[in-house]
């Protein structure tokens, strides 16, 4: 049986207590589904997935940059 299963677009928050910041997190159902990636958050305030297109957002950080 071949089985596809992508996942969807999704935002989730994070806290600093939870940087260095790596998808997929262990808490997720899909803490398997691609190669863990830490992805630089701490600058911009918010860092996207390459693999599964998740959007992680850093709490009390805005999410653009003022440049």
């Amino acid at each position: 049986m071949n089985e596809r299963r992508d996942n969807p677009q999704r935002e989730i928050e994070v806290g600093e207590d939870q940087l260095p910041l790596h998808c997929p997190m262990p808490a997720h159902a899909d803490w398997n589904s691609h190669p863990r990636v830490f992805l630089p958050i701490e600058d911009r305030g918010e860092a996207l997935c390459p693999y599964c297109g998740t959007l992680y957002r850093l709490k009390g950080k805005p999410g653009s940059s003022g440049h």
